[in-house]
């Protein structure tokens, strides 16, 4: 969630340059003298869109302690599936960007305009009922996560206040604007890569363990692999992207409001792909440094399964050993990183479902428009998230709900990933950009290998 601080950057560019960042060659000459002062690093900030949205939501509550409880439990065994789901979750992506750029439409109106509703409903029911799920969960990790700081405040409070927070942030501030003062926040992940070079890692072994898949067939393994995968690559990420990607071309003048066919070129396109896969690199960088740390300090501790927001926080303890009160510091970045990420993906969870229903009933919809102009697309927000808000008064532990909310991602992801890898490689919705061999080919190993753990995990408990 850390690498939102080069997106923010990204979009004020964006806004000032509604051109592409690579010039179409008709601009070029225009450009050429303009641009060859910048440094690299903010050319490389012009390039950043919504695949580093993607990549930074992507490491949510859910993740953080999915990827927590896979690295306390597991130890070394687990840092392979990041090394493993970096190209299929790239593959995914990248497919998901191209749909939307080049049909100018999200994912479930795509699928409106070339399936039937017999696979229009089921699909859109099932990324909202994932959405859901994981709305609530985070809701949770982040009420637990202030209860570490103010015990003496009631868990239900807090979740409320979240909720309702959450719902006016983002149905009356662009989310691009409040986004700006809460990405500080979420620099506190940063915390993780900074204890890895604290503690004594031992990192041949880390090397070795990351190169060289390891596998039981144990059914708690295997819940944890199918969780890891879920979260890694997951549902809503697929119909965020896609509508994230006619939003960039709305706000890029390259796609009327009202819709249309976007204008596209190969230095467009090569832009988003770039994006795509730094997005997804963070991401995953991201969460192989919380694995690591989780090995190393909790692991090698003892501690072997999390059952509280404390129990996580303790592996960022070394950060802080040598302060007074350590246990309170390590608590309290571990707070706010948890805090800030969660204010930053739920929106993003709400906005997914929102787009997918309202697309699949030709509502207006985008969080560039204000609530009175699509007041339905912001209606299915607010309702989402209040129904999530709900979970954590059923009787859900809110941290083993982040564990269960990725695993339910895992197996939700598989006949998604199906659906994108047929929609992206058809001739008569992406003309000549359908997928090559290699995007085919990264598509359907996620299918594939997805299905296989997901089966496995279900036949397990047979």
């Amino acid at each position: 969630m850390w690498t939102y601080s080069y997106n923010l950057l990204t979009l004020n560019h964006m806004i000032k340059f509604p051109d592409e960042v690579i010039s179409d060659a008709e601009h070029t000459s225009t450009h050429t003298l303009k641009r060859k002062s910048p440094k690299r690093f903010s050319r490389l900030l012009k390039v950043l869109g919504p695949g580093i949205v993607t990549g930074a939501a992507d490491d949510d509550p859910s993740g953080i302690a999915t990827y927590s409880q896979g690295g306390a439990q597991f130890g070394f065994k687990i840092p392979w599936t990041m090394l493993f789901t970096l190209p299929l979750m790239t593959a995914v992506q990248e497919a998901c960007m191209r749909i939307g750029a080049v049909t100018g439409k999200g994912l479930a109106a795509v699928v409106r305009t070339h399936y039937s509703k017999k696979i229009l409903y089921p699909v859109v029911l099932l990324v909202i009922c994932a959405n859901t799920l994981n709305i609530g969960s985070d809701i949770g990790a982040m009420a637990a996560s202030t209860q570490l700081l103010i015990p003496g405040i009631p868990f239900a409070l807090i979740a409320i206040t979240f909720a309702l927070a959450i719902i006016l942030l983002e149905v009356f501030i662009p989310y691009r604007t409040y986004i700006r003062i809460l990405k500080w926040l979420a620099m506190a992940l940063f915390a993780y890569f900074i204890t890895a070079f604290l503690i004594e890692v031992p990192w041949h072994d880390v090397l070795i363990a990351t190169l060289i898949p390891q596998i039981q067939l144990s059914s708690s393994f295997l819940y944890l692999i199918v969780g890891i995968f879920g979260t890694t690559i997951s549902p809503y990420l697929f119909f965020w992207q896609t509508s994230n990607v006619v939003e960039d071309e709305i706000t890029n003048h390259r796609l009327p409001q009202r819709g249309g066919i976007p204008r596209l070129t190969k230095s467009y396109l090569k832009r988003l792909r770039i994006d795509n896969a730094i997005g997804m690199l963070f991401s995953n960088v991201t969460a192989w440094f919380i694995i690591v740390v989780g090995a190393v300090v909790l692991n090698h501790s003892g501690v072997t399964n999390i059952n509280t927001a404390a129990d996580a926080a303790r592996a960022l303890e070394p950060l802080v050993h040598t302060f007074p009160n350590a246990g309170f510091l390590a608590k309290l970045i571990f707070a706010i990183g948890v805090i800030g990420i969660g204010l930053q993906s739920i929106p993003v969870l709400a906005g997914s479902s929102a787009y997918a229903v309202a697309e699949t009933f030709s509502w207006r919809e985008g969080l560039f428009r204000k609530f009175k102009q699509s007041r339905n697309f912001y209606l299915v927000i607010i309702v989402g998230t209040l129904v999530g808000l709900i979970f954590n008064f059923i009787g859900f532990d809110p941290i083993k709900a982040l564990v269960f909310t990725a695993v339910f991602n895992g197996i939700a992801a598989v006949p998604l990933i199906y659906l994108i890898a047929r929609i992206s490689s058809r001739s008569d919705v992406m003309g000549e950009h359908k997928s090559g061999i290699a995007s085919k080919l990264g598509l359907w190993t996620a299918f594939v290998v997805m299905g296989v753990f997901g089966v496995a995990l279900l036949l397990s408990f047979v």
